[in-house]
């Protein structure tokens, strides 16, 4: 099994330190699969975590193991001063009851972001009211405390709408202080992405390179290629990417990326389970 870069008390110690400067540089960490948490201007936004062993578990005695290939980095109870979390669909590695049950109990004033979609499935899954989380659908925009939330249709591998035409996949932009950051939860290319990405000027998104495979009886996601040319393609000031190294079955290495931002003059940031990157402010 791979290695945390920093895991448990070292990573939350590099979190608190990070808490203190409440100025606009930007603190981000990978924590695993397609979780972020970023930090800026005294505010913190956890994108799409899963933090625990759930679809090892239930996948275990099947013939489609989820064998975890990184370790755990931490225990989502010990994760405090959360001020949004994000699920950008239901799948468990986005969606986890495990992970967010003990978040939102040590973060209870933690908003969640979510698809309007998806409502009634996150309210059962979650046990949860229906009316709690804050749903977005495409080209929806809300502003709270202060932080801009600005939905993105995902295709995974489609795009998936409801009855009322709301999208069950998403991304968010998030425009944080001086920042503007694209999660892209999970995505393929589709006709239209590229568009609704340049009505932003982002300066970080998280892409997902583990691409697509029937074998793997999935959905997929962007390749290496394919993440590196969008971030091209919408003049993406720095990607890292994300959705690899959790799952044997379902990876891809993190060097071809690199190598295809660099043929395509993309400026990436490659980072390991738990390790933290540092951005000061884009405007200074």
């Amino acid at each position: 099994m791979k290695q945390a870069f920093q895991k448990d008390d070292a990573l939350l110690s590099d979190i608190e330190t990070a808490r203190k400067d409440t100025s606009d540089t930007l603190y981000t960490w990978w924590l695993g699969q397609s979780g972020f948490l970023i930090m800026s201007s005294g505010k913190s936004v956890l994108l799409d975590p899963y933090l625990s062993d759930s679809l090892t578990r239930k996948y275990a005695v099947t013939d489609k193991p989820h064998t975890r290939i990184t370790e755990l980095v931490v225990d989502p109870s010990k994760l405090t001063g959360i001020d949004f979390i994000t699920s950008s669909h239901n799948h468990t590695d986005h969606l986890d009851q495990e992970t967010l049950a003990p978040l939102f109990e040590s973060n209870p004033d933690s908003q969640f972001i979510i698809p309007e979609a998806n409502r009634a499935f996150v309210a059962t899954r979650m046990g949860s009211d229906p009316d709690w989380p804050i749903g977005l659908n495409d080209g929806d925009s809300i502003e709270v405390d202060g932080i801009l939330f600005h939905g993105i249709a995902s295709a995974h591998d489609e795009l998936k709408t409801n009855e009322k035409g709301e999208h069950h996949f998403m991304g968010f932009v998030i425009q944080l202080g001086p920042w503007t950051i694209y999660h892209s939860g999970d995505t393929r290319l589709y006709e239209g992405l590229e568009e609704r990405l340049n009505r932003f000027n982002i300066d970080l998104a998280f892409l997902p390179i583990n691409g697509f495979k029937a074998e793997r009886r999935v959905a997929g996601n962007l390749n290496a290629e394919e993440a590196a040319q969008l971030a091209a393609d919408c003049s993406i000031a720095t990607t890292i990417p994300h959705h690899y190294d959790m799952f044997e079955f379902n990876t891809a290495d993190p060097i071809d990326f690199g190598t295809a931002c660099s043929a395509k003059g993309v400026n990436c940031s490659i980072l390991r389970n738990g390790e933290r990157v540092t951005f000061p402010n884009p405007q200074s």
